[in-house]
């Protein structure tokens, strides 16, 4: 999906909402969990619930992977569910010497129908690059996470430049890809530090963890990061999945899901007036 597709889907729903499908087998209802197929039952059911209301679907690969070939089996039969009009990210956290590199990006852009990857800068420039070189698809480059873990590199000031390491990592990035094909990853957990990232990138999209159970705000950081065509894909994962343990929790994670949308929907509508 190009950057366009993607601002004019954000406008026309009146959201920037993706869906986070972290789905952990044991916190499936119980009603699900005699199903043969559990997760895939409940991931399709979510989908289902809350498609009008966002743009797009990440999918932690972990997950997935703790599970096995089943658990592979689930993760692309759900990206496959969800068809091509959501903007499909892998949340994979890939990044290895070149050709390694490449392969995980034929992994997810050829072989599974992903539209993005998100990708650690750590070794360089020649480690991303392969998730640029495909046309329509993203590498969504790891800046300013909302773990508390992130001071102990993330926020490293660096002696040569007087900057912390995220912002040194968001500047060299955008000489890797544009912003037709490279985002960064900002938690929300952070709001202040978007004012910081619109100075160094302005016209880049962010994927902004950290919203809903994590205590990120929609609000916060559309004040200081929303720009013109949005900029913006906001993640809820748990707030929606797990609104609700009973039976009524499709209806539940719709109910979550339109609550953020209104949320943006409103910024959306504060950009035209």
């Amino acid at each position: 999906m190009d950057r366009q597709t993607l601002v004019s889907e954000i406008f026309r729903k009146q959201t920037f909402l993706c869906v986070g499908l972290d789905t952990e087998l044991r916190r499936v209802p119980f009603s699900l969990q005699q199903h043969s197929e559990p997760v895939l039952t409940f991931n399709r059911q979510i989908i289902d619930a809350t498609r009008d209301l966002c743009v797009a679907y990440k999918l932690n690969l972990a997950f997935y992977e703790a599970r096995g070939a089943e658990g592979w089996r689930d993760f692309e039969r759900t990206v496959r569910y969800i068809g091509s009009e959501h903007f499909i990210i892998a949340d994979a956290k890939r990044g290895d010497i070149g050709n390694t590199s490449r392969l995980y990006a034929e992994a997810f852009f050829e072989h599974l129908p992903c539209h993005a990857l998100t990708v650690t800068p750590y070794m360089g420039a020649d480690s991303v690059a392969p998730f640029l070189s495909f046309p329509g698809k993203w590498a969504v480059v790891l800046a300013l996470t909302s773990n508390e873990g992130s001071a102990d590199f993330q926020q490293q000031v660096l002696r040569e430049t007087g900057l912390p390491l995220w912002e040194h990592v968001v500047l060299e990035a955008q000489r890797w890809g544009s912003p037709e094909n490279l985002m960064f990853v900002v938690g929300a957990t952070r709001p202040e530090a978007f004012a910081r990232v619109r100075v160094l990138a302005p016209e880049h999209f962010l994927l902004v963890p950290g919203v809903g159970a994590q205590g990120g705000d929609v609000a916060a950081v559309c004040r200081y990061g929303l720009t013109r065509e949005a900029g913006l894909l906001i993640n809820a994962s748990r707030s929606i999945l797990y609104a609700s343990a009973q039976e009524d929790f499709a209806a539940a994670a719709r109910a979550a899901a339109q609550r953020l949308q209104r949320e943006m929907a409103q910024a959306l509508g504060g950009l035209i007036g």
